[in-house]
């Protein structure tokens, strides 16, 4: 680990904690998985509000996999995609039931063979409910990473590869938590708010864009 990286990481522990915690609402695996199929191109406190009336319509893989296609797109509606989502998510209930007994696998392979799940939600399962290091790329993790210079990479699985091997194991499911707070608080796109942000000397974006300012 880097001077940099380390020095990157207390400020984060010490501003955000060392809490794992998940923004979206769930009480098992089925519910984390079932929420974060949703989340994609949807915020998670649009996600919270939705699975509140779903998890008590649907309690369990079973009874999705047995829903009603049309029924479970309105269910759903205002999470964006619906239709997608709605068939994925029959999909992926069904293959639960048939080939897992109606539990959420742990291994990345059995996780990424559902409909509807990829990487990063394989990894948001692996990391919040098994305990697996992991981690999670969405876009406020590959934007900011980038910008850090963590890495140069755009594509999530390159990205998620330079991480780890940039960070320590221990703190990889931290940084998605800890990132996806900075990126709401500070670090907003298209307008982040570089002149309150507690890692500026660490952020190559900003070293650049200042060094720019004064050769002006």
């Amino acid at each position: 680990m880097t001077k940099k990286i380390k020095a990157i990481l207390d400020l984060l522990d010490e501003r955000y904690g060392t809490d794992f915690r998940c923004f979206l609402n769930h009480e098992n695996a089925w519910q984390l998985l079932t929420a974060t199929i949703l989340s994609a191109q949807c915020t998670d406190a649009r996600v919270n509000i939705v699975t509140e009336d779903l998890f008590r319509k649907y309690p369990n893989a079973e009874a999705m996999a047995n829903a009603n296609l049309k029924e479970l797109e309105k269910d759903i509606h205002s999470t964006g995609f619906y239709r997608n989502k709605a068939k994925n998510l029959i999909a992926c209930n069904k293959e639960l039931v048939e080939r897992f007994g109606g539990e959420v696998p742990r291994s990345l392979e059995d996780l990424t063979s559902l409909a509807g799940v990829g990487r990063k939600t394989a990894n948001v399962i692996r990391g919040n409910i098994y305990n697996e290091p992991s981690i999670v790329v969405d876009t406020h993790v590959k934007r900011i990473s980038k910008k850090l210079g963590v890495t140069k990479e755009d594509d999530p699985v390159k990205v998620e590869m330079d991480l780890m091997k940039a960070l320590p194991k221990e703190h990889w499911i931290l940084w998605n938590i800890q990132i996806i707070t900075l990126g709401r608080e500070i670090c907003k796109a298209p307008t982040p708010k570089c002149e309150i942000c507690f890692l500026q000397e660490h952020c190559d974006d900003y070293i650049k864009r200042n060094r720019r300012k004064r050769e002006k």
